[in-house]
Formats: C-alpha cells, structure tokens, sequence
C-alpha cells in the first residue's frame, strides 16, 4: 500500500464532573439510541466502517471475528446505537477502565447524517452513559484525521483539553471507505 507521511495532532480531551456535560438541542430527526446489550461482532465492524471509513479509522480491519467478540463481550464496554427511523446512523463505544475512568472508546455519525444535530446529541447521551457507568472522568481522543467539526462537538458538550501532540504519521493517500472498492461518500 502507498502511504504519505503527515503532520497530526491528536487532542486529548476529559471533563470530570457530570454537571460540565452541556447537552445539545434535539435534533429535528426521529432519532433513538439504544444500548446494544448482546455482543455482536458484525453490528460492531459494521459501526466501525461505516463511521469510520472517512477517517483512515483502519486499526481494526484486520481483526478476527475472535477479536471483535474478545472486545465487546466484557461487562467494562458498552455499545450504544444511534437509529434514524430505524437505520443505523452512528455510535458510541464506553470503556470503564481502572481508577474510574471511562474512555470514549470511538463515536461518530455516519456519513448520510452528517450536519443534522445527530453527533451532538449522541455524544450527550453517550458521556451521560458513561456518568451512569461510574464515571469519575469521561475522556477521549481525537485527531487531525477526524471529522472537522470532531473537536468542536467534544468542547461543546464541556469536555477541555488535557494534552495535545503532534507527530509525524504514515497514512494512506485516502482513507478506507466502508469497505473496498465502495469509495467515499459524500458529505452534506
């Protein structure tokens, strides 16, 4: 595979308090988001190309199907499913970690709902979740190759910045689309 060498800068960013949690408006689409509570690797992979696919999101193509029921069958993660008239739209994984912290594991919207108010009020209910989990920190991390607004939506819903780094990273020229051959979709 050809690759590129380029500048990113991952933002890490927390909110420590439940009270921070600014909560978006609700968006104008009949939207539903629902704990997927039985591990299911291929509604995962599925969430993960499809949100990801524009993103060079590529560090879990080549997991086994194995690896995918590894991750999500144990009681520290949650999956929880946003639907739009009952197709899948985006996600957000929660990772309860040692000492009471819960990573953001990976969020996003699917390309077709992008710029209809669908991110910000799944990520709300997602660092909501993670309060209920017993949170006594909800973080993240985002980078360069995020979507542009990714950053923005995190400090919105009152998560700050922590740490912020800047490497050199090889990537590929473009980012994997949902699966090969299909390409990218475009964007509102």
């Amino acid at each position: 595979m050809v690759v590129r060498r380029i500048s990113v800068t991952t933002w890490y960013l927390e909110t420590r308090s439940r009270e921070h949690l600014r909560a978006s408006r609700l968006p104008a689409l009949p939207a539903q988001i629902v704990r997927a509570e039985i591990p299911l690797p291929e509604l995962n992979r599925f969430l993960y190309t499809c949100v990801g696919g524009p993103w060079h999101w590529r560090d879990r193509l080549p997991w086994t199907h194995a690896q995918w029921l590894k991750w999500l069958d144990r009681p520290q993660l949650q999956t929880w499913v946003l639907y739009v008239s009952g197709t899948p739209a985006g996600y957000v994984e929660l990772e309860a970690q040692e000492g009471g912290d819960v990573e953001i594991a990976y969020f996003g919207v699917a390309p077709p709902f992008l710029g209809q108010q669908l991110g910000g009020h799944l990520l709300s209910v997602g660092i909501d979740r993670a309060w209920d989990m017993g949170a006594r920190r909800v973080w993240v991390h985002t980078c360069s190759l995020d979507h542009p607004a990714a950053l923005a939506n995190y400090r919105a819903r009152g998560m700050t910045v922590y740490r912020e780094e800047t490497e050199e990273k090889e990537v590929a020229p473009h980012p994997p689309g949902p699966w090969p051959g299909a390409g990218l979709a475009t964007f509102p």
